[in-house]
C-alpha cells in the first residue's frame, strides 16, 4: 500500500488537518532526515536515544555496538517508537501565544529483528554508509571482521507510521495583527561548511570529489557557503 492504515496509535489528534499518511510524505522525511530518536521501555523504565538510521525500502537500519542495550532490546522482537523531526523555520508572530516553528515530523512504529546473513549485512552496513556519505563506502577501508563482530545492524520494519507538517506564516488574528511588533518567519536550513582536515592528513590532500559533491547538493541554495576546492 501507498499508504499507512490510520488507527489509534498514529492518528494525529490535535491539528489532523497537519496530518499525513501517505509513504511518499513519510519516506521523504525520513531519508532527509540525519538523526532519529528511539524511544523503547526496558524493565518498565523508558529510554530514548537518538541513533543514525537510513531506510531501506520498508525497513529501518540501525546500528551499534553488539553490546547496546537498545538493539539487544530492538532483536528481541520488541516494539519501539521512532521519532524524526526537520525544523524548516522559525515563525515570530505578534503574540507569544502565537510563537511557533515550522517543521516536517514523523512517528513510527514496528518491530525489528538482529540482521545475521553476512551478506545482507554487509549489504546493508554499505546503505548505511552510503546514506550519510555517498561515496565513501568505496573509498574508505571497509569494516574488518573483528569490526563486523563487534557491530550489530538490526532491521526495523515499519508497520505504522505518521507525519506532521507545519508550513507557513504566523497566525496573528483580530486587533493583535495591528500591534507594532515584527512578525514573520525565519527559514532554517542545515547547510555544510568548511570541512576541518584531520591533523593526521596530508593538509594538500584536496577534499574528495564525493565531499564536494554532497555539500553542494546540500547547499544547492547557499552557494556562497561552499569552500574553495583545493
Amino acid at each position: 500500500m501507498s499508504t499507512f492504515l490510520v488507527e489509534s496509535k498514529n492518528r494525529i489528534k490535535r491539528q489532523p488537518n497537519r496530518g499525513h499518511y501517505d509513504k511518499a510524505t513519510i519516506y521523504q522525511i525520513i531519508d532527509e532526515a540525519m538523526i532519529c530518536h528511539v524511544a523503547f521501555v526496558q524493565d518498565g523504565q523508558p529510554f530514548v536515544i537518538p541513533a543514525l538510521h537510513a531506510r531501506k525500502d520498508d525497513q529501518l537500519l540501525i546500528h551499534g555496538a553488539s553490546t547496546s542495550r537498545l538493539l539487544n532490546h530492538i532483536q528481541a522482537g520488541n516494539v519501539v517508537s521512532i521519532t524524526i523531526t526537520i525544523v524548516d523555520g522559525i515563525v515570530l508572530a505578534k503574540t507569544v501565544f502565537n510563537q511557533s516553528v515550522n517543521y516536517r515530523s514523523v512517528v513510527l512504529f514496528g518491530k525489528g529483528r538482529l540482521i545475521e546473513n553476512e551478506d545482507e549485512k554487509w549489504q546493508s552496513l554499505a546503505h548505511l554508509t552510503e546514506q550519510l556519505m555517498p561515496g565513501v563506502w568505496q573509498t574508505a577501508r571497509q569494516p574488518t571482521t573483528t569490526e563486523l563482530k563487534a557491530t550489530s545492524l538490526v532491521s526495523i520494519s515499519i508497520e505504522s507510521a505518521s507525519a506532521k507538517i507545519r508550513s507557513g506564516p504566523p497566525k496573528d488574528s483580530g486587533e493583535d495583527q495591528m500591534l507594532p511588533v515584527w512578525a514573520g518567519v525565519l527559514p532554517v536550513k542545515q547547510i555544510i561548511q568548511t570541512p576541518s582536515t584531520a591533523d593526521y592528513t596530508d593538509p594538500d590532500m584536496p577534499i574528495p570529489d564525493y565531499v564536494m559533491a554532497y555539500m553542494a547538493e546540500k547547499n544547492k541554495d547557499d552557494a556562497g557557503s561552499l569552500p574553495e576546492p583545493k
